[in-house]
């Protein structure tokens, strides 16, 4: 379960571009140190980071499922594939 501890990346003032990239090494590192558990920060006010980093976790084999957090519109939380 996602807890204030588990590993979590801030993507303010990062660009479309540049989150492909730190999403997937973020991803990456993390399924090799077995965190099931990770979240990503990309704010509320502007919906153009979220939609970016929903569709990279769409696409990436790794990832288990995801959801945005009820309580902070700004992060999504991310299961991975922990075997």
């Amino acid at each position: 379960m996602y807890s204030s501890k588990s590993p979590t990346i801030n993507l303010h003032g990062e660009t479309r571009d540049t989150v492909l990239f730190i999403v997937n090494d973020f991803i990456n590192d993390n399924y090799k140190l077995k965190n099931e558990y990770i979240g990503i920060i990309h704010g509320y006010s502007s919906t153009i980071l979220k939609n970016k980093v929903h569709e990279i976790l769409k696409r990436n084999h790794k990832v288990d499922s995801f959801k945005v957090d009820i309580f902070n519109p700004g992060l999504t939380i991310v299961k991975l594939k922990i075997h």
